[in-house]
């Protein structure tokens, strides 16, 4: 095979049994991998709980990863999200990827449950098993300089192994897979890392045709302004944006209850580079290089943390949010979910969190002491256990991104509709609706978003199966990407065809979800933003959605996604994609 390696290694924590799958060739071109893939094999375990030891954990890769093909160094990990009950995928850069495919594999499914705390090493073919008992109560960057051999690692912090809903696997010490909480499934099975490292080369098709869709995408992203421009993601990291959003009046503050931050100024991504005196890094394979860390190796935070540590606690102190950043990461936690639970808190105690307290709830959540018992369990939980359930600002109880939807109304509809809860990442409205890419949209409008958000859904699919990174489609398209697809694996699959493979792979997410009992009611946003209105001012007013305007998308957004009046999948639709 070419692009693909043609192995997954399984593995089974309860026997310890390793077996090499070889899947045929069609079941490639079908799910493609990384996202794709995970589907498929999650689909038969996705009505089990998160901690049934059949559950399986999923680290896959995709045909671009190890290529030379721009930011193709990311990969998908994979299982019920712990939060949510939903479809639990998450995309993650780092290294990982890329040794997993040099060691010859695709992916790796793990599943049983080990009796005591264990680690893996994967190296190349070579899987062995390693006590982890001397891990306890150590932090995630103590917990990496004690896993032997070299490579690339998965590994957990003390909030997954306390029960934090939203913990996190961390990739490299700093990549986060944060999302939904996949961390407490790694938990689950007593596997504390998986390190991997590979030394041989993916094979591919033709370098000559990736080096010629390379040199296109390339020429694309640097005529970018939001990616290669003075002000862009490359010089500044995605901190540019928050200026930005906070000058459209959706700086989601103290909790969405409004959404302009004043102090923005303080706060942004210049106070940063200015203060830490920041350098760019970044992922595998990447050009773009939007992380940024201090001259003196600090790891700083991305937009939604930034955001979050700052407006929606109605905090100006940078320096907290840097300490902020390096906690959740040392205990293994999503910033955004941990962020939206304090605000949650502060809200319904009426207590105004100064840095030192809400560093000091992040502590007492990651190790379940204290309030922390109870925020662990996320901002929705946490709510109706207070019967406040109204101040939590969630979607199919996943904590809302730093964009207040009440500024974007696709984006409001992109929140509703995604398959994994309060996520900006299933479609990403924001680059039309503020960014203005691929072309501008009226953001307080809903005409035409249906059928918008239903396009990006598949597109961030598929990107995420090949794979790639969401941030690179500011400028290149699926036209360059499905030339370095055939230059990897020799398929020729046209944008259309690589379109109709998301579509497959995100209708499999609706239909798992649907098999876990989520419909048109599980849709919808916190009755916040359709009564209250966002902070006016600026000559910009932002009033509450209208409801009726917002049910009335949904209902398109169902029609075009081929999916009953409760937003329910069709039989007809599963077989035209192949997935009954």
């Amino acid at each position: 095979m070419f692009g693909w390696r043609g192995k997954i290694l399984k593995i089974d924590l309860s026997t310890r049994n390793i077996f090499i799958e070889t899947p045929p060739t069609e079941l490639y071109e079908k799910w493609i991998g990384g996202k794709g893939l995970a589907g498929y094999y999650l689909r038969p375990f996705i009505t089990r709980a998160f901690d049934d030891p059949d559950m399986p954990l999923l680290f896959f890769t995709g045909p671009l990863v190890d290529t030379v093909t721009p930011t193709s160094g990311r990969m998908t990990i994979a299982s019920r999200s712990p939060l949510t009950g939903t479809v639990g995928d998450t995309s993650v850069g780092g290294m990982l990827g890329t040794y997993i495919k040099r060691a010859g594999i695709d992916g790796i499914i793990i599943t049983g449950k080990s009796v005591k705390p264990v680690g893996i090493t994967v190296r190349d073919s070579e899987i062995n098993f390693h006590s982890a008992e001397h891990f306890s109560g150590k932090s995630v960057s103590e917990r990496l300089s004690l896993i032997p051999g070299e490579g690339s690692a998965a590994l957990i912090g003390p909030a997954a192994e306390n029960g934090v809903l939203f913990a996190s696997i961390m990739i490299d010490g700093h990549y986060s897979s944060g999302r939904g909480g996949i961390g407490c499934v790694m938990a689950s099975k007593n596997l504390l890392y998986l390190r991997v490292y590979g030394s041989s080369k993916t094979p591919v098709f033709d370098d000559e045709i990736i080096r010629r869709a390379r040199e296109e995408i390339m020429r694309l992203a640097s005529a970018s302004p939001v990616l290669m421009g003075e002000f862009g993601f490359s010089n500044f990291g995605t901190g540019a944006l928050l200026d930005l959003i906070n000058s459209r009046h959706m700086t989601p503050v103290r909790n969405f209850t409004g959404s302009f931050f004043p102090e923005a100024h303080a706060v942004n991504a210049y106070q940063y580079r200015s203060r830490y005196k920041s350098k760019k890094t970044g992922c595998a394979g990447c050009q773009i290089l939007c992380k940024k860390k201090g001259a003196d190796g600090t790891i700083l935070p991305e937009f939604e943390t930034m955001s979050h540590f700052t407006a929606l606690l109605g905090n100006s102190d940078i320096d907290a949010v840097v300490e902020a950043n390096r906690l959740c990461n040392e205990y293994g936690m999503d910033t955004i979910s941990a962020a939206v639970t304090l605000s949650t808190f502060s809200e319904i105690s009426g207590e105004t969190l100064a840095p030192n307290r809400f560093l000091e709830l992040l502590d007492a959540i990651a190790h379940s002491k204290n309030e922390g018992e109870f925020l662990k369990e996320g901002s929705f939980r946490y709510a109706r256990r207070i019967s406040k359930p109204e101040a939590s600002m969630t979607v199919k109880k996943l904590e809302l991104p730093a964009y207040d939807p009440r500024g974007a109304y696709g984006m409001a509809l992109a929140y509703a509709t995604s398959t994994r809860g309060g996520c900006h990442l299933r479609a990403y409205p924001i680059s039309h609706e503020i960014l203005r890419k691929p072309i501008a949209t009226d953001r307080f409008s809903f005409s035409g978003k249906a059928r918008i958000i239903k396009i990006s859904e598949d597109l961030n699919a598929i990107i995420d199966s090949i794979t790639a990174c969401k941030f690179i489609f500011f400028a290149a398209t699926l036209e360059e990407f499905s030339l370095a697809f055939y230059g990897a694996t020799g398929v020729k699959a046209t944008a259309q065809d690589l379109l109709f493979a998301g579509e497959r792979i995100y209708y499999c997410d609706r239909v798992m979800n649907a098999q876990n009992g989520f419909t048109a009611y599980d849709d919808d946003l916190p009755l916040r933003f359709f009564s209250q209105p966002g902070s006016s001012g600026d000559g910009m007013e932002i009033p509450p959605i209208d409801r009726n305007a917002f049910l009335f998308a949904r209902e398109a957004y169902y029609k075009n996604r081929s999916l009953d009046a409760s937003g329910m999948p069709l039989e007809e639709k599963m077989k035209e994609l192949g997935i009954l």
